[in-house]
C-alpha cells in the first residue's frame, strides 16, 4: 500500500539517504512535502524527481529562485519559517523531521501537534525543547520514531518488551578521532583532523562533536526523554568498531544488541518501514571480516563533555538548551581558528554556570529566548577564550 511521506530538510545528507531509500521503493511512497533551507534548483529537482505537491525554501530569499526552477511543474512553491510549519502539518503518514539546529523545531512541533507519526532526526527538539516536546507528544498522541543510529538501535532492541524490565540502556560511542590522544596533544588538534572520523562520513560540526565526545553527550540528553528508565539507567561506553549502536540490558541480565553497517540508511529503513522491516542496499555484515569488536569506559578527564552533558540533563529547565548553544558557538570558533580544540568543552562549561539564573522554558518560544540568550552569552566569553 501507498504511504504519503513530508520530508523536512530534503537536500542534507539524512534527506539524500532517505530519498536514496523512496527512490528505490517508488511505488511504496507518495512524496507530499520536501523542505530545503535554500538550495532552491536541487529541492525542485527533488520535488520533480519524486512528485511531490508542494516544496518550500526556508530562506525565503530564496523563493524567488525556487518558483522559477518549478515553473510549469504544477508543483507549489512556498517560502519562510510559517511555510516550513505549514508543510510540517500536513496530514501525511510519516513525516521525516531531518532540519539542522533549532530551525527545526517549529516545523516538528508542527508535525507533533498533528498527531503525526515523525521520524526524528532533528537533535535541538530533545536536546533544547526535550520537556517541552515530550509533554506535547504526550497531549497530541503523536508517535517519534528515532531515527539516530543509537536511539534507533535501542527502540529495536525493546521491541515488544517494557521499560519497567530494563535493568540499564547503553549508548556506545566511536570516539571519533581523536580517541588515543593524550590531553596535551588535543590541545593542538586541528580541525581536519578533528572532522576526520573513521568510521562515520557526517558534516563538520556533527564531527567535531563526535571527536569531543558532546554527540554522545546530547544523545545522551536525548535517550533521557524517549525512553524515560532514569538517568542511572543510562550509560555511555565507547565501541571504537561502530558495530554495535547501542544495548539494551534487562533485568534477567539478558542483553539485547543491535548490529549494523555505519550507514543512516539502516536506521532510516527502520523508520521508513515500521512496523515492518524494507531492503536495503548495504552489504551484509561480515563479523568475521572485522574480526574484533573491542569496548573501554569514556575518559571524561580528557572529554568532559559527556560529565557535562549529564549535569545538565539532571539540572534540567534550560540547562540542556544552554548546553547545546554553547556548544554551536565553540565548535564554530574551533573551525573557525579561532580557539583550540580543549577549550570547545571548556566554553561550554564556563556558559553552563548561569544555567541556574535562566528561566525555566514552558513554550517553545521560550526554549527558542534561552537559546539565542545562550549563543550571546557563549560569545561574549569567547573573548576570553580566543587564542592570544
Amino acid at each position: 500500500m501507498t504511504r504519503t511521506l513530508t520530508l523536512l530538510g530534503a537536500t542534507g545528507s539524512i534527506g539524500a539517504s532517505t530519498l536514496d531509500l523512496v527512490r528505490r521503493n517508488p511505488a511504496d511512497w507518495q512524496v507530499e512535502a520536501l523542505t530545503a533551507n535554500c538550495s532552491a534548483r536541487e529541492l525542485a529537482g527533488l520535488a520533480v524527481e519524486f512528485g511531490a505537491r508542494l516544496a518550500v525554501v526556508g530562506d525565503e530569499s530564496c523563493l524567488a529562485e525556487l518558483r522559477e526552477a518549478l515553473a510549469g511543474t504544477g508543483i507549489e512553491a512556498a517560502g519562510g519559517r510559517r511555510a516550513l510549519c505549514e508543510a510540517a502539518a500536513r496530514p501525511v503518514d510519516l513525516t521525516v523531521a531531518a532540519i539542522v539546529g533549532c530551525a527545526g523545531l517549529g516545523p516538528v512541533m508542527a508535525a507533533i501537534e498533528r498527531g503525526g507519526t515523525i521520524a526524528l532526526a532533528n537533535k535541538e527538539a530533545l536536546v533544547s525543547a526535550g520537556e517541552v516536546m515530550t509533554a506535547a507528544v504526550a497531549r497530541h498522541g503523536a508517535t517519534l520514531l528515532p531515527t539516530d543510529s543509537e536511539h534507533n538501535a535501542i527502540f529495536q532492541c525493546l521491541a515488544g518488551n517494557d521499560l519497567d524490565d530494563v535493568a540499564r540502556i547503553t549508548l556506545t560511542a566511536s570516539g571519533g578521532p581523536l580517541r588515543t590522544w593524550p590531553r596535551e596533544r588535543l590541545a593542538k588538534a586541528t580541525p581536519a583532523e578533528a572532522v576526520a572520523h573513521p568510521n562515520w562520513s557526517m558534516g563538520a560540526k556533527i564531527s567535531v562533536d563526535s571527536a569531543t565526545m558532546m554527540n554522545k553527550g546530547l544523545e545522551f540528553i536525548e535517550a533521557h526523554h524517549l525512553f524515560p528508565v532514569g538517568l542511572d539507567r543510562l550509560r555511555i561506553v565507547v565501541h571504537p568498531q561502530s558495530v554495535i549502536h547501542s544495548m539494551v540490558e534487562y533485568r534477567d541480565r539478558s542483553t539485547l544488541a543491535q548490529l549494523g553497517p555505519s550507514d543512516m540508511r539502516v536506521p532510516i529503513a527502520s523508520c521508513l518501514a515500521w512496523p515492518r522491516r524494507m531492503e536495503t542496499p548495504l552489504e551484509p555484515l561480515d563479523l568475521a571480516a572485522i574480526g574484533e569488536l573491542t569496548f573501554f569506559a569514556p575518559d571524561e578527564v580528557r572529554f568532559p563533555a559527556t560529565r557535562l552533558a549529564r549535569e545538565a540533563i539532571e539540572a534540567g529547565g534550560s540547562a540542556p538548551a544552554i548546553l547545546n548553544a554553547a556548544n554551536e558557538v565553540a565548535v564554530a570558533a574551533f573551525l573557525a581558528g579561532h580557539i583550540p580544540f580543549t577549550r570547545i568543552t571548556a566554553l561550554v562549561e564556563e556558559a553552563l554556570q548561569r544555567s541556574n539564573d535562566a528561566p525555566r522554558p514552558s513554550s517553545l518560544e521560550e526554549v527558542l529566548g534561552v537559546d539565542q540568550a545562550a549563543r550571546r552569552h557563549a560569545s561574549s566569553l569567547l573573548e576570553t577564550f580566543a587564542i592570544v
